[in-house]
């Protein structure tokens, strides 16, 4: 007498081996998904100021840091920050600090600032993310956006970006 288990264990299988295959093929999708959200911005289009000058991006990747100067000490935080790329640090309140070799301090009109702040979708203050060059003054966002609970956290969270 034949076994008739046998094409059952076939079918099952079968579904287990496509199913498997299915996960996989969604994980692809959505991680692909994820990494298309990420943004792009275009130095040229938007206009940013360091000091009295524009700000016309010079390095391969940056450390852009979204920040409140309300907060006491936050400027002495950011310059003495130890991050693996330069910081483009943007105050929300746009004040004028003076930039470093290692940090260049951006303020904007209030269009740009608003354009900005919707781009990245940032809610918080302090946020940090990078940035990477694509072509000559457009780039693009190289990780997720980071919402830090103080500036104290800058050191520690942007080499885990």
């Amino acid at each position: 007498m034949a076994r008739r288990g046998a094409g059952l264990f076939s079918v099952a299988t079968l579904l287990a081996s496509f199913f498997g295959a299915a996960m996989i093929a969604g994980a692809f999708a959505y991680f692909n998904y994820k990494f298309s959200e990420y943004k792009f911005i275009d130095f040229s289009e938007w206009v940013f100021y360091e000091d009295q000058a524009l700000f016309i991006p010079t390095r391969e990747r940056y450390l852009v840091l979204f920040y409140s100067s309300k907060a006491p000490g936050t400027v002495e935080k950011i310059l003495a920050a130890k991050t693996p790329y330069p910081v483009i640090a943007i105050d929300y309140y746009q004040q004028s600090f003076p930039s470093t070799e290692r940090v260049t301090f951006l303020r904007g009109g209030t269009n740009t600032l608003l354009s900005f702040i919707q781009r990245f979708n940032i809610y918080r203050s302090p946020s940090i993310f990078i940035i990477k060059k694509s072509k000559e003054a457009l780039y693009k966002q190289d990780s997720m956006i980071r919402e830090l609970d103080t500036l104290e956290k800058l050191s520690i969270q942007s080499g885990q970006l």
